[in-house]
């Protein structure tokens, strides 16, 4: 196995992952509200609102590094590819 099939299969698991994440993180924007306006009554929607804040802000700093080393990788595999061009 050359390197350039390693970094292929570790770009594509990596990117496969980042997808599934940031389908994740679609779902949970799609119950997010920018405006509540709550009386007393109302409070656990409150309360239901910082818990999705909370996994969105949990999930932020996965996103982040996942996107970044795919975009790493893809560099990689093209300096490989143009090094064994030349």
């Amino acid at each position: 196995m050359d390197a350039m099939s390693v970094l292929i299969a570790v770009w594509a698991i990596l990117t496969t992952v980042l997808a599934g994440l940031l389908i994740y993180r679609g779902t949970l924007s799609m119950h997010e509200d920018d405006q509540i306006f709550l009386d007393s009554a109302e409070s656990h929607l409150e309360q239901e609102q910082r818990e999705l804040m909370v996994r969105m802000n949990r999930l932020r700093p996965y996103v982040n590094v996942l996107a970044a080393s795919s975009g790493v990788l893809v560099l990689a595999m093209a300096g490989l590819w143009v090094w064994r061009a030349l």
